[in-house]
């Protein structure tokens, strides 16, 4: 079995250097789609969140509480709420987007933003509100205003960011659902993973959860430095 194992491990290690094509077309996908969702997903959410943060309204718990709700809900279930709409029978069926690219950024989208929101009300919450009020009280446009706000908040943001990437660059539930795990199209680490392994193919599975790995400790790196950054600015 451990002979077995070993072999497995260094197929897997060849087919990942051996720049394998099937293998690294599954990767371009993983990372063109995910990449897409969250520059899509960003700009967005930070301003929903910087709008929860400095604006008082009535109600204003409930839409935060709401987004913390929505960041729990399970993959799975964002990727049957949105097979049902875009599936033949429901009312986004005639877009034909079910089991396309473009389906599982929209899934992606709807998974990273209530995260994005989230932290990024964290991290304007952090900055006194008296800095938006005054830079408004002195005359500075809107926009002006923002991006000084969010200057002020860059380091937190950019953890944000990086958390909402490697939430959905990771995600099975919803690219399965909604992608259709079709190679050379929709098919990206995740589905690839659990479709290789239900086969019993270890190796292809064993590369692309390396990729994941290597990926999620360079986003923690990242996070730390920033963080570590961020004490000393």
């Amino acid at each position: 079995m451990q002979d077995n194992l070993l072999e497995t491990s260094m197929l897997s290690l060849q087919l990942l250097f051996s720049l394998d094509a099937e293998l690294w077309d599954i990767i371009g996908v993983s990372f063109r789609v995910s990449i897409t969702a969250i520059l899509i997903a960003t700009l967005p959410a930070i301003l929903v969140g910087f709008f929860l943060a400095m604006v008082d309204f009535k109600g204003r718990w409930m839409v935060i509480a709401l987004f913390n709700a929505l960041m729990a809900v399970p993959t799975v279930v964002v990727g049957l709420t949105l097979y049902l709409l875009l599936s033949r029978s429901g009312p986004l069926g005639d877009l034909h987007l079910l089991f396309t690219q473009p389906a599982m950024i929209i899934g992606q989208v709807a998974l990273a933003f209530p995260l994005l929101v989230c932290m990024s009300h964290s991290a304007f919450q952090s900055i006194d509100k008296r800095a938006w009020e005054t830079a408004r009280t002195l005359g500075a446009n809107c926009f002006f205003a923002v991006t000084t706000i969010m200057k002020e908040a860059r380091f937190a943001l950019l953890a944000a960011v990086l958390a909402g990437f490697g939430r959905i660059i990771s995600e099975v539930g919803c690219s399965m659902m909604i992608g259709g795990n079709i190679m050379s199209y929709t098919r990206n680490i995740p589905t690839a993973i659990a479709l290789e392994t239900s086969k019993g193919m270890f190796a292809q599975g064993i590369a692309l959860g390396l990729v994941l790995l290597i990926l999620a400790l360079l986003l923690n790196f990242t996070l730390a430095s920033i963080r570590g950054k961020g004490r000393l600015v």
